[in-house]
């Protein structure tokens, strides 16, 4: 069964650092494109960062540019997000999704549809 988990949520201060990991089970990761998202309480599920199979691209949405850091180690079937100078406004269930290359960067890596297996997120607050 193909499955995505994530961890390494939990309560952190504003300003400070946190590392959320996206392992995954029945599946190699290798040949897919993965994409952060996340959603806080009453909105919308919004894209974050992604990343392509072989690392060579990686976006990040405006919001989280400079401060968040997409990266992947495939030998460990894990992508990770790497989330410094962190804000309340980041609070929320943090998602992973994997996908295509061709799909995922064929568009916008931050469109929903594009992504074929997800995980069940995990949850990031940021307050003091």
């Amino acid at each position: 069964q193909l499955q995505l988990v994530e961890s390494g949520g939990g309560l952190v201060q504003p300003g400070g650092s946190l590392r959320i990991s996206c392992a995954a089970s029945g599946f190699s990761l290798d040949d897919y494109a993965i994409g952060w998202f996340r959603q806080a309480p009453g909105k919308k599920r919004e894209g974050v960062s992604c990343i392509s199979s072989s690392s060579g691209r990686r976006n990040y949405v405006d919001s989280v540019k400079g401060r968040f850091t997409i990266s992947r180690d495939n030998a460990k079937n894990t992508v990770y997000l790497q989330m410094n100078s962190l804000k309340p406004e980041d609070t929320g269930a943090y998602y992973c999704a994997a996908g295509s290359d061709l799909a995922v960067f064929g568009g916008s890596c931050y469109e929903l549809v594009v992504y074929d297996t997800w995980g069940q997120g995990t949850e990031v607050t940021v307050s003091s």
